[in-house]
């Protein structure tokens, strides 16, 4: 086992984080960016388990990097609404949003 599989293990765990952020915003919020974002969260997890089981499994260590690597790039290209402005860093990283942003939630 190299050490590229941590690497890669490391990279499914920054995708999974991401689609349940995106998720926890979109809970509070309801916006339908935020929405289509954790939906297809749960696609670009998939693709990156594949990576990492390509990565583990297989000589080409390389590609299922690369293949992590893209659900990496394609959960980034998710168009969602602007939420923050003046937030902090780690508000932004855990995602915490301010109250009335989006409809409300009974």
């Amino acid at each position: 086992m190299s050490y590229l599989v941590y690497v890669a293990i490391f990279g499914a765990a920054v995708v999974f984080f991401l689609w349940l952020r995106d998720a926890r915003i979109f809970y509070r919020t309801g916006l339908p960016g935020y929405r289509r974002a954790a939906y297809r969260g749960i696609i670009y997890g998939a693709i990156a388990i594949l990576g990492v089981a390509m990565t583990y499994l297989t000589s080409l260590e390389i590609l299922g990097l690369g293949i992590i690597l893209a659900a990496l790039y394609l959960q980034g290209r998710e168009e969602k609404e602007k939420i923050w402005t003046t937030e902090s860093t780690m508000d932004r990283f855990f995602g915490k949003t301010a109250p009335g942003i989006g409809k409300a939630r009974p």
